[in-house]
Order: C-alpha cells, then structure tokens, then sequence
C-alpha cells in the first residue's frame, strides 16, 4: 500500500505499559508527518495498527479477537488497511500470516522503521525520546531497557524481546526532561528487568546511578520503580531511594513463589531464604516502604503443601499490594517440557484465597491509616469526588483515594494534602486540608 494523501490513523494497544510506550512513539512519528492519529479510538479512521500482545494464554486470545475485529471492518470498506505488530506478530508471524492474509502487513517488537516505511514516511531520528502521551497527562512511563538475559521457566519474553538492551542514562535523562517538559509530574520506570540495567552496556548495575540522576536533574516530582528482580537486587538502591524525597518509597518486584523446590523449577536464582533475607533488607533500610509483588499459583507440580506455604508466607508477609496470576503453559518456554497437572479450576481456588487473603490485609492496613495526612496527587474527578493516589500507589494497579471537597475544584495533575477518614479494602476516603 503506497500512502499518499493525509490519513487518519488509529494505533490500538494490548498488553503490558511497554507496549503502551512503543505505541506513543509510533504516534508522535506519524503526527510529525501531518497525518491524524486516534489512539486506542472508536471513531473513523484509515488505517488500523494493533500493538499485540503474545505473553500468556488470555492475552493472546485478546490479540487474536482484536485482529478478527479489524479484518470485519476492513471487509465492510470501513478502514483501508490492517497492520499487526508487537509480540505476538515477533512470536507467531509466519503463522498468521496463513491464517489471515487479510491483515495488510505483520511487524515484530523493535520494527518501528519498517511500520514506517510501510507508510512511506521516514524515521525522524530528531523525535527520537518524544512521544503522544496516552495516559492521564500528569503521569508517563518510561522504558529505560527492553529484552530479558533471564531465563525463568514460565517466561515466554526472552524469546520474543531477545536480550537484555538498556539504553544510555543520557538518552534516558533526555526523554525523562522531555516529558517533565511536557506537563508530566509523576515518571514512572519500566523494563522486563529493571534490577539488570547497565549490564550490557556499563559493566555493572547501574539503577541506583540512574535513579539518583533522574531525581537531581529530571525535575519530576515522583519517580517510581516498576518490575525489579529478586536475585542480585541492588543494595546502594535502598539507600539511593531513601535520599531523595521524589523517589517514591515504593517497591514493585514479582516474587511468583516462596517454596524452593518451585523456585528452583522456576529458575528464579533465589530461594525462600533469600527472599526473606531480601524482605528484612527493605523494611531495615526503609521501614515506610509499600511493596507490590505478584505470585503465580498452580505452577506444575504444585502440591498442596506448597501452596499452603505460599498462603503463610502471604499472611506473615503482609505486602502492601499484590497481583495473583494462574499458571498459564506456554510454548518455546523451560517449563513446556513439565506437565500442567493441576487443574484448571484448583489453579482458580488457590488464586482466590490468596487473593481473599490479601484483601483483609490490605483493609487492615489502610484502616492504621485513618487520621493520618498524605500527599495525594489527583487523577481525575467522579461525580463531585477527585481520585488520587498517595506516593505508594501506582496508577491503574493500586490503590486509590477517594477525596471529598464540599464543592471546592481541584486541579488534575495536583498535590494536595489530604486527611484520611474512612478506609476500605482498596480505597481510602479522605478531605483535603
């Protein structure tokens, strides 16, 4: 397809928020080029470019579904064209491509040339660290390295992201002014390993140096740290997040069990001792810190004991956010050539008693915070109530605070110190001050 009149063209994403960043620089090449871009949009449009997602069982399903979606509207002469990229197109193209030669091309991860010049336009390189933001303006991620070197058993991302590729902190520091520049208050880091960052192309680890330079020189207010690993966590961290004040106090690292024999079949690198050893270092070096973490229950094998020494660490641990996931077989992974032998809806049970489990838990804990003051940025308004999130709370995943005003207007995007009343499961109710 030669483009050669403006068109309107419409960039839809699934998955995970580096995705999400892949598609905002897709958009911001595009618009450069004087066409129209919608995002993630129900109105009219041209062309039609489905950032996919290849990870697991469902989100396949969600891609495949979107696809099927676009080829009817394409057959009813209502777009002109489809285009498919991401990671399931990088996993499954040349199947796919049998299965539906409708779709007008298939691109890959890290093919954003190629996209373009599909469209007949050319990369313009002094873009490169811009993007269209498409979340709430205030807030935006931002992807320091791509690929992973490790080689969990259940992980299908190495095969299809390849390896580890961290980006130099100047461009980094570049895109991060970029978007403080551009109205964004709370930065949010991301990578498929964080932890790993510089290895490849510093020698060493580098996040503690990275971060400590994005809080002096970004001029971000928050700065938060999103996807860290367990095995070779970087201890100078701790101490860098507890210097400076925009760090945000808050840890995300993906635990997926506690038990070592899982663990070892996981290919995790850590083991229970070590996972604890690592949880006593967080709350020795920073004793107001929130975790989040996320466990995957009904790996094979699996017994009941090992369960039931998941849910007690759980229930002593008392992390401050968690994500549940079922074991999910994937193909091209180490944990293929395992059987699936627990069953579908035991996988299910289990996640719902850990996740009933951490419910109290979490209710309990935002109970100690009623009478207490936050600074709560505000995400949006419902009704006469704004919607804001304290320093431990990410977008989207966490919780929220529900902030009642007596009618005053509250700025999107604000700060404002906000007296905690009333709490429940996963909100705090509160007024500001």
């Amino acid at each position: 397809m030669i483009l050669m009149e403006k068109k309107t063209i419409n960039v839809i994403t699934l998955g995970c928020a580096k995705n999400l960043v892949d598609s905002e620089v897709l958009l911001a090449q595009i618009a450069a080029a004087g066409h129209k871009v919608l995002y993630d949009s129900n109105e009219a449009s041209d062309i039609l470019i489905i950032n996919t997602c290849g990870f697991i069982a469902d989100a396949k399903q969600e891609s495949i579904d979107t696809i099927i979606q676009a080829i009817a509207l394409k057959n009813d002469n209502k777009i002109e064209a489809v285009f498919v990229s991401g990671c399931l197109s990088q996993r499954y193209r040349e199947e796919l491509k049998k299965e539906m030669p409708e779709v007008d091309d298939w691109f890959g991860v890290d093919e954003l040339p190629q996209i373009l010049d599909k469209l007949k336009l050319d990369l313009r390189k002094e873009l490169i660290g811009e993007r269209i933001l498409t979340t709430i303006p205030h807030y935006a991620y931002l992807k320091i390295a791509d690929g992973c070197d490790r080689q969990c058993s259940f992980c299908a991302i190495p095969g299809i992201r390849g390896k580890h590729q961290s980006r130099t902190m100047e461009d980094i520091l570049k895109e991060a002014k970029f978007l403080v520049k551009n109205g964004v208050k709370e930065i949010l880091l991301i990578s498929q390993d964080l932890t790993w960052y510089g290895i490849d192309n510093y020698g060493k680890q580098m996040l503690p140096e990275l971060s400590e330079l994005l809080a002096k020189e970004s001029g971000a207010q928050w700065i938060r740290l999103h996807y860290t690993f367990p095995t070779g966590f970087p201890d100078r961290l701790l101490d860098v997040i507890n210097k400076y004040d925009n760090i945000c106090n808050y840890i995300d690292i993906p635990l997926q069990h506690i038990n070592d024999r899982i663990l070892r079949s996981m290919q995790r690198g850590i083991g229970k001792e070590g996972t604890l050893t690592l949880m006593k270092r967080f709350h020795e070096k920073l004793p107001n810190v929130a975790i989040r973490t996320g466990f995957i229950v009904g790996y094979p094998g699996e017994t009941e004991e090992e369960f039931e020494e998941l849910k007690e660490f759980v229930a002593k641990s008392r992390f401050d956010r968690m994500g549940v996931f079922t074991y999910s077989h994937e193909e091209d992974t180490p944990a293929e050539k395992l059987e699936d032998d627990v069953p579908e809806e035991v996988k299910e049970e289990r996640a719902a008693i850990l996740m009933e489990l951490q419910e109290q838990i979490s209710y309990e804990k935002n109970q100690e915070k009623i009478g207490k003051t936050f600074d709560v940025l505000i995400d949006r308004q419902e009704g006469e109530d704004f919607i804001g999130r304290t320093i431990f709370d990410s977008p989207e995943v966490d919780n929220e605070v529900v902030v009642s005003t007596n009618g005053e207007k509250l700025e999107i995007g604000g700060f404002y110190k906000v007296l905690i009343e009333g709490a429940e499961s996963f909100d705090l109710l509160g007024k500001v001050l």
